[in-house]
């Protein structure tokens, strides 16, 4: 393909950019950075309120509903985001995620055929695949689901008000109860009870007056 063909496509793709932002600006959708932000399919909606800033990337079958913003760096694509909800900067939503209402995805995290509830919130630094999240759930900050075990993949369930501390790997199949609490450093391979404390890391050892041999 020589330059001319390339600059023909390139400028087909931007004038189609300019029209699909310009069709949602007038139906009330604000983009900070108009220039910046790529909707690459029509199986978009928004609803009303909607803020997106700068360097978003929005992919196929996309549903926002309304007070969403989605700050910049973020992409979506085959997700549910419904109303009063804020994603990232930085984050990635994937195929077969809902986003429940209130609830908060912040940078560096990637979610993956997943449901978030009521008012959850993963802040920062975490992935959260093939799991269910019930409603207040806060999950600390590199938290992983291990959803595949090199064949197979399986389900995370945790249910609501589970407070998940941070640097915790959830080894899946494994339900973690209302009401409970992952120790920090944990890696849980055992469902966890309702209102239960669940620790499985190493005890620490200090050695006093240390010297190399």
């Amino acid at each position: 393909m020589n330059l001319k063909n390339k600059k023909k496509i390139v400028d087909k793709a931007r004038l189609i950019q300019e029209k699909i932002r310009s069709k949602l600006i007038k139906k009330g959708v604000k983009m900070v950075a108009p220039e910046t932000v790529f909707i690459l399919s029509n199986k978009v909606t928004f609803g009303k309120n909607v803020v997106i800033n700068p360097y978003v990337v929005i992919g196929d079958n996309v549903k926002i509903e309304n007070n969403v913003e989605i700050l910049s760096f973020t992409h979506i694509e085959g997700a549910i985001i419904k109303s009063n909800s804020k994603v990232g900067p930085f984050s990635r939503i994937r195929q077969g995620t809902v986003l429940s209402e209130g609830s908060r995805i912040g940078n560096f995290v990637e979610v993956k055929k997943s449901k978030i509830g009521k008012g959850s919130k993963a802040n920062h630094l975490s992935y959260i695949g093939d799991a269910s999240i019930g409603k207040f759930v806060n999950v600390g900050a590199g938290t992983i689901t291990c959803n595949y075990d090199g064949k197979k993949k399986y389900k995370t369930k945790i249910y609501d008000n589970a407070f998940i501390g941070s640097n915790s790997s959830l080894v899946a199949p494994v339900i973690i109860g209302k009401k409970s609490i992952i120790g920090a450093g944990s890696t849980i391979t055992k469902n966890v009870a309702n209102k239960s404390l669940a620790l499985a890391r190493s005890r620490q050892v200090e050695k006093k007056n240390y010297k190399k041999r």
